[in-house]
């Protein structure tokens, strides 16, 4: 409960940040197919790993019920990671969330409504309780803007330096998320080569 509060206070205290909340955007504006380029995190041991992270992609769909649908590939070291989630949105404004796969929260901060989104989550897994800021792009070279807003909000965060980076344009691992057609049934889904599935919903 410390660790949400203390979040939201960052979040309202961000100078100069112009927040966008989810509650006061289109949903088809973040729907869609986009590349993470850059991201601060405050997950152990990605002060290491970002020496060698590649761009990323995710790949967004809303259900009838509003369920968001989150297919991304990441790239975990020496594999490309991809994994599906679905998210319940929240009573209160355009913000979902699944507590019970760590997703404590799942929130845009800002975009043009266009080009870029910067997009907070707030996430538990196993032990570790951390939060990441990404810069979702529709093309694998972000605007200036994008990648200064970016820096904006990670640096009000608290992110220190050595917790952001830009990720470097090898397009690999994002692609595959953009190659998968069986988002709604994923577990039906074969990838191949190095690619490793993980699946998740919402539990009963």
């Amino acid at each position: 409960m410390r660790a949400v509060l203390v979040t939201l206070l960052a979040l309202a205290a961000v100078p100069r940040a112009p927040a966008v909340w989810l509650g006061k955007l289109d949903p088809g504006q973040l729907l869609g197919s986009w590349y993470v380029v850059a991201m601060a995190s405050g997950e152990k041991g990605f002060a290491v790993e970002k020496a060698v992270k590649n761009i990323e992609g995710v790949t967004v769909t809303l259900t009838p019920e509003n369920t968001l649908k989150v297919l991304a590939s990441r790239h975990r070291l020496e594999r490309c990671e991809l994994s599906a989630v679905e998210l319940l949105r929240q009573d209160s404004a355009w913000v979902f969330e699944n507590p019970s796969l760590g997703v404590l929260e799942y929130r845009v901060l800002g975009t043009n409504f266009r080009d870029y989104a910067i997009v907070f989550t707030q996430l538990e897994q196993q032990d570790e309780a951390f939060n990441t800021v990404e810069l979702y792009s529709r093309t694998h070279l972000a605007s200036r803007e994008a990648m200064s807003l970016f820096t904006r909000w990670s640096q009000g965060l608290g992110f220190l330096s050595q917790q952001q980076a830009r990720l470097h344009p090898d397009l690999t691992c994002a692609h595959k998320a953009f190659q998968v057609s069986c988002l709604p049934s994923i577990a039906r889904c074969d990838p191949s080569g190095d690619t490793a599935l993980v699946t998740r919903g919402p539990r009963e």
